[in-house]
């Protein structure tokens, strides 16, 4: 199955994590000694895609030394697009239009991991035939929860269950339709999406693997530490690479 560019939002502060983006942008935190950037590209890699597109913004000049100083796999093209320093999410979305050329693409962003299977993604979007899919996601709940019964007693406890609820989780694919939703100021995960929606011309692929967002330096902890157990379930291109049995 053919596979479309790939955008990866480069751009924000990351004020969240400034214990680290104050000397680099957010999108060069090291995870196992390597940016989480070159992580979310692995992964992408891995599994067949070939061309990226980094939406800079935020110290966007040193991204872009590390994606031309990288060696990337062979056939891997990675190209830094500065977007401007503040401009929203959907705003740098739709300054690249000119680059993906009328096509298809895949968006995501910079600071999330994910084993998802992206070849089963993108033919999901495909059959339904709508303007974007958004992969949905149901992470852990950062706290223990009481369970009660009809009275009030507690019954016992669930160590950081998963949320009931779906998020949006990146990874998501789009067609040159969706960029009509998309204005020169707007913030995706806001109008865009919602626009998309109402107009039911977007859908929710759920993955219910691993997946986690370094929002902060809590996350970036944890994502380390997974790393350096061996135990990073988005090291995907590892059985990529694998022979067949």
């Amino acid at each position: 199955m053919e596979r479309p560019p790939v955008v990866i939002l480069c751009g924000g502060r990351g004020t969240r994590l400034r214990e680290r983006t104050e000397s680099v942008p957010k999108p060069l935190v090291e995870i196992g000694g390597r940016p989480i950037l070159w992580h979310v590209i692995r992964i992408y890699a891995a599994q067949g895609f070939d061309r990226f597109l980094l939406a800079t913004g935020y110290m966007g000049e040193a991204v872009a030394e590390f994606a031309a100083a990288e060696r990337w796999p062979d056939g891997v093209r990675v190209e830094a697009v500065d977007t401007g320093l503040d401009t929203p999410t959907g705003g740098r979305v739709a300054r690249l239009a000119e680059r993906l050329a009328g096509g298809a693409f895949c968006l995501t962003y910079a600071d999330g991991l994910a084993d998802v299977d992206l070849g089963a993604l993108l033919a999901f979007h495909r059959q339904h035939g709508a303007a974007a899919t958004m992969t949905v996601v149901r992470p852990p709940l950062p706290w223990g929860v009481a369970r009660l019964d009809e009275e009030g007693r507690v019954a016992g406890f669930v160590e950081k269950p998963r949320s009931e609820a779906w998020i949006n989780g990146g990874f998501l694919c789009l067609e040159p339709e969706a960029l009509d939703y998309i204005g020169p100021d707007s913030v995706l995960e806001r109008e865009p999406l919602r626009r998309l929606a109402a107009a039911g011309r977007l859908r929710a692929y759920r993955h219910e693997g691993f997946w986690e967002c370094m929002d902060t330096y809590k996350d970036a902890v944890v994502l380390n530490d997974l790393w350096n157990a061996g135990e990073a379930p988005w090291r995907v291109w590892d059985a990529a690479a694998a022979p067949a049995p």
